[in-house]
């Protein structure tokens, strides 16, 4: 077996919880100085650009530094993406997904374009029949896609929220591509509450308002979702009783956005204590780590990983 075989990365993603192998982690290398407010793209980060507390470069590499250190920790496999000059590379969850053995290259903004640029050192190790990119009127990011075993939850816009929300990332025409890759797979789409201007009635993408768990439980934001039914839905799902409903301010702080690297094994941010003890409660093990710089830009822990493999 030659160098190359043996560093290739195996996809293999059913869910959200199963042990983690191997992910993409964010980089915050070269992420540029605060940008223009007319630059930002979504409404947390205009917020912050406002009032003079966007996070700095040094700020953000530290705390991926102790979310990579966490991960190495518990010996996964953690890739990297090059890093482009002045280029905000650190929310790898929307670059692509990956549901069983297929990579999905999503289609994002046109601001966030070029991060795909930086995994192709990633995806050259992959045989091409196994990545798919969709065409381009399939606009979906990896933040609104959860596979779930059976199912694939998909967090969307119908229009006209979709050609009037810049926050707005996922269309229909996205969760048909994904159907019609995976047609033994119940896809569930669920409309998302969309604002541009105000971070607290914005859910970016579904894992800023919901979030599964490998024992069987799951935290949820019902205003993050435009319809009650499908809050409703997903709460019938996991039972009323598994399910921590989150306010509007643990939403804004991205409560919701956690990272599961086993299904009884969390990584949170420290500063969730309601949350970390819910957890906790429930029989999970949480390591807590640092991220409230990074969840100024509208992501944190989910946000920051592109998983390649769990254990089936």
């Amino acid at each position: 077996m030659n160098q190359s075989s043996k560093l290739m990365p195996v996809l293999l993603i059913k869910n959200e919880t199963s042990k983690l192998v191997s992910v993409v982690l964010g980089t915050a290398l070269s992420m540029g100085d605060t940008p223009k407010l007319e630059d930002a793209y979504d409404p947390k980060s205009k917020e912050h650009i406002k009032n003079g507390t966007f996070p700095t470069e040094k700020d953000i590499a530290e705390e991926i530094s102790e979310f990579k250190k966490a991960l190495e920790t518990n010996n996964i496999k953690v890739y990297r993406p090059e890093s482009i000059e002045n280029y905000n590379q650190i929310f790898t969850r929307d670059i692509g997904c990956v549901i069983e053995n297929k990579f999905l290259i999503t289609n994002m903004i046109s601001e966030r374009s070029r991060e795909i640029e930086a995994i192709g050192h990633v995806l050259n190790q992959i045989p091409a029949e196994n990545i798919h990119k969709a065409p381009l009127n399939a606009r979906f990011e990896g933040g609104d896609v959860m596979p779930h075993n059976d199912y694939i939850f998909i967090g969307y816009s119908e229009e006209p929220d979709f050609s009037t929300y810049k926050v707005a990332r996922t269309n229909k025409a996205g969760v048909d591509f994904i159907q019609s890759k995976f047609p033994e797979k119940i896809v569930k789409g669920f409309e998302l509450s969309k604002s541009d201007t105000e971070p607290r009635e914005n859910a970016l993408h579904l894992d800023c308002c919901f979030q599964p768990f490998g024992l069987g439980h799951a935290i949820i934001h019902e205003q993050g979702f435009k319809n009650t039914e499908d809050f409703n839905w997903l709460l019938n799902l996991f039972g009323t009783e598994n399910c921590l409903t989150l306010d509007k301010t643990e939403m804004y702080e991205m409560g919701c956005n956690l990272f599961s690297i086993d299904k009884n094994h969390v990584i949170s941010d420290k500063r969730f204590k309601r949350i970390n003890s819910w957890m906790k409660e429930k029989g999970y093990s949480v390591t807590e780590i640092n991220y409230k710089e990074t969840s100024k830009m509208e992501g944190l822990l989910r946000c920051s990983t592109l998983p390649l493999c769990r254990e089936d």
